[in-house]
């Protein structure tokens, strides 16, 4: 049975690792499937940011930068608090196009929805697998257009946006049905993992 492995909690680290970012995008998966057989995993994306105090909205698309042979399909769901949801969907190749996500904040007459505080869960992946044997997925974050993250102030209003070049990406790898021997090696690489500038 595959128990999800994935080198998201490095990536998650990675800010104090690898020069402070101010905006951040993260993917954690969790599932169970079956060595040999078909299933799916649930891989969260989380917004993050050293400025404003809730998420407010952005665009990025997904990439499986290999394995694409096991992904049968992908599909995305927004969080409850992103009410402007666009989902560009999965083109059947490894590429999840663009989605976009996002609120309506106005001070005093729309405040931050609740669960988009910084650091919270934006939406979810659903990627539908078929395993035959072992070897690795990897997906990585796409940067969206015109930026991928953007918040915003719950007291002042004040947004503030991603310009490009003050976004870290989020990836991870997820090694399924490893032999005892490769469990090992896959310990070490997560120790060796180095997140991705944009």
């Amino acid at each position: 049975m595959l128990k999800i492995v994935s080198l998201a909690t490095a990536v998650a680290g990675c800010a104090s690792l690898c020069s402070a970012q101010d905006f951040s995008l993260t993917l954690v998966p969790t599932g169970d499937v079956d060595c040999g057989s078909s299933g799916l995993i649930e891989v969260t994306v989380y917004g993050d940011a050293s400025i404003g105090s809730h998420l407010l909205g952005g665009a990025f698309g997904l990439e499986v930068a290999r394995g694409a042979e096991f992904v049968t399909d992908i599909t995305w769901t927004n969080n409850a608090w992103s009410a402007f949801n666009t989902d560009g969907g999965y083109d059947g190749n490894g590429t999840y196009n663009q989605v976009i996500f996002g609120q309506l904040v106005i001070p005093g007459i729309f405040p931050p929805a609740p669960g988009s505080e910084l650091g919270s869960a934006i939406g979810f992946f659903e990627v539908e697998v078929d395993f035959q044997g072992g070897g690795i997925l990897e997906l990585e974050l796409v940067q969206g257009t015109p930026f991928t993250l953007e918040t915003v102030d719950s007291v002042s209003g004040q947004t503030y946006r991603d310009d490009g070049s003050n976004i870290s990406l989020g990836s991870t790898s997820i090694w399924f049905c490893p032999s005892p021997g490769t469990s090992l090696a896959f310990g070490f690489f997560g120790l060796a993992a180095s997140c991705r500038r944009r």
